[in-house]
C-alpha cells in the first residue's frame, strides 16, 4: 500500500476476513493465504510472459504473480523444485523463506495461521456458514460494520464483522466477544479499540 509492505499486507488481511465473513462460495488465489507479496522486479531474461514479448502487447507484468509458492526450506527454490539451490520456472525472492508454508506453520501471527482459523471458523460458526443476509450495523467514519445471524443446535447464533478502513485506531462498543481479529483489537470496559487496517469477527 503506497510503497509501505506492512501496512499492505494488513490491508489484505483485514480484506480476507471482510470476504471470508461474507455470505457465499469464498475463493483463495494461490499465495494470498501465505501474504506473499508481487513480486516485481523479475529481471527481463527470466520473463516468460508471451506479452512481454509482444512490441505492442500487454505490459508483460503477469509473470510476477506466476513466482511459485514457497513451500519448505530456507532457499530457493522452497520445496517447489526437487533440490536446494536449484531453479524455480521463475526466480523467488530470498525473503520468502520467512514466507514459506513451513516457516509460517504453528505461528499464530503468521497469515496462514490466520487463513486456517478463519476457514475453520467459516465451517463451525452457524451464523458465517449458513447465515442470513448481512445486517449493516452503525459504526463511525470508516469503520464497516454488519451483523449475520442462523438457527444453530443450540439457539440463535450471531456474528458481527467489524472493519477499520482507516489509517489510526478506531472507538465503538464492542459488539461480543473477540472470535478473531488480523490484527489484533482491544476490549476496554465494553469499548473496542480496533488498530488501523484492522477487521474483527465477534460472536454474539
Amino acid at each position: 500500500a503506497d510503497g509501505d509492505p506492512e501496512r499492505g499486507l494488513r490491508r489484505a488481511r483485514a480484506a480476507a476476513l471482510l470476504m471470508l465473513a461474507l455470505p457465499g462460495s469464498a475463493y483463495v488465489y494461490q499465495g494470498e493465504e501465505l501474504g506473499l507479496p508481487e513480486v516485481t522486479d523479475l529481471p527481463d531474461e527470466a520473463r516468460q510472459d508471451p506479452s512481454f514479448f509482444q512490441e505492442n502487447g500487454q505490459d508483460g507484468l503477469r509473470d510476477g504473480c506466476r513466482v511459485p509458492i514457497p513451500w519448505s526450506g530456507t532457499e530457493a527454490p522452497y520445496g517447489f523444485g526437487p533440490e536446494p539451490g536449484g531453479p524455480s520456472w521463475l526466480p523467488q525472492p530470498d525473503e520468502w523463506a520467512r514466507l514459506s508454508v513451513e516457516a509460517q506453520t504453528g505461528d499464530p501471527a503468521s497469515t496462514l495461521e490466520l487463513y486456517r482459523s478463519a476457514l475453520a471458523l467459516r465451517r463451525e460458526h452457524p451464523a458465517l456458514g449458513r447465515g442470513d443476509a448481512v445486517e449493516w450495523l452503525d459504526a463511525p467514519e470508516g469503520v464497516l460494520a454488519f451483523r449475520r445471524t442462523a438457527q444453530g443446535p443450540d439457539g440463535a447464533a450471531g456474528f458481527v464483522c467489524t472493519v477499520n478502513t482507516t489509517g489510526g485506531p478506531a472507538r465503538l462498543p464492542a459488539p461480543g466477544r473477540v472470535l478473531l481479529s488480523s490484527d489484533g483489537a482491544v476490549v476496554e470496559g465494553g469499548e473496542a479499540v480496533l488498530p488501523a487496517d484492522t477487521a474483527v469477527w465477534w460472536t454474539v
